[in-house]
């Protein structure tokens, strides 16, 4: 009977570094949306405060993008846990496989909401 070999502790602890960087990816992003939400709150306040409602209009939807920020860093800490036990799993078994695909989503979010940032930017400019 052939014994199973397991993954390296080195591997291992890549693995773990790894989910780690995940981890502060995904709370990075829900720091992101907290300001966005927090930032809008405050513009509102400023204009209440001027007496002018006209001088500082907010947009209603940096809100919601913010509120998207924070669930999105929510499923990314979820899949990157998903994705440590998966690879573990593998590592263990030694039928590592490597995927992208939390990668490419992440990667394409990010790019939506820079342009999402950018038109935003230049329509309050």
């Amino acid at each position: 009977m052939q014994e199973k070999k397991q993954g390296a502790a080195s591997d291992h602890l890549a693995n773990e570094r790894t989910y780690l960087a995940w981890v502060r990816t995904s709370i990075g992003i829900m720091a992101f949306g907290f300001v966005v939400v927090k930032f809008s709150l405050f513009v509102k306040q400023i204009s209440l405060l001027l007496g002018n409602e006209a001088i500082i209009q907010p947009k209603e939807y940096s809100s919601m993008m913010g509120i998207v920020l924070v669930l999105v860093g929510t499923v990314t800490a979820i899949l990157s846990y998903i994705r440590y036990k998966n690879t573990e799993y593998q590592l263990n078994n030694s039928q590592y496989k490597h995927s992208s695909a939390l990668i490419t989503i992440l990667t394409a979010f990010i790019f939506l909401v820079s342009i999402f940032l950018i038109v935003y930017l230049l329509q309050s400019t």
